[in-house]
């Protein structure tokens, strides 16, 4: 008897089964726009819709290579693409001590605990060649790391590696400055001691 029952439930089932594989739904022929095609739907007429205001399209992200490559023409450039201020200065400090301290030491002589440790040496941040470097140098071996010294691209933000350089040059200026630099009232002050 089970057999018997099974076999009239199959027979309407395998019928079911061969139906439903003969019809057509064609998916393959969607309602959908295609580029630059007309359409009644939007008042401009178009299918393509315009990017909204802030979407950055892909591959675009770096138009200004001053900003994110710290090169223009192929040259490193000599000058920040943004206002450095106290807040600036202070992040870059902060940001310093992070990621740079560990071997160039908190005064950048290249003394870090990585090299209390038995590692190599970074040079001085105070040496005449890189005192003389452009900031846009120091955003390439950032960016792309020298020698020992690996890349920093994608643990730093790059606003967060030109405050670095930034306080770099605010740390040169610190071991290398003369009373010439210092504003007239505190020069004033200075000399008066």
């Amino acid at each position: 008897m089970s057999r018997e029952r099974s076999l009239r439930w199959c027979g309407p089932l395998l019928l079911s089964a061969l139906c439903a594989t003969g019809c057509r739904q064609d998916m393959h022929d969607q309602p959908k726009g295609e580029p630059m095609e007309a359409s009644a739907f939007f008042a401009d007429g178009r299918v393509a819709r315009p990017l909204v205001e802030g979407v950055v399209a892909r591959g675009e992200l770096d138009l200004d290579p001053h900003l994110s490559t710290g090169k223009v023409g192929g040259k490193h450039v000599e000058t920040f693409p943004f206002a450095i201020d106290a807040a600036a200065l202070e992040r870059g400090r902060e940001r310093y001590g992070i990621f740079c301290a560990p071997c160039h030491d908190a005064a950048g002589l290249g003394e870090g605990m990585i090299v209390q440790r038995g590692m190599k040496r970074p040079p001085s941040l105070h040496i005449e060649r890189l005192r003389a470097a452009p900031v846009g140098y120091y955003f390439d071996v950032i960016s792309n790391g020298f020698g020992a010294m690996y890349d920093y691209a994608d643990r730093i933000r790059v606003e967060d590696r030109w405050k670095i350089i930034a306080y770099v040059r605010a740390l040169q200026l610190s071991q290398n400055a003369t009373l010439g630099d210092a504003p007239a009232d505190e020069r004033a002050r200075l000399e008066a001691q």
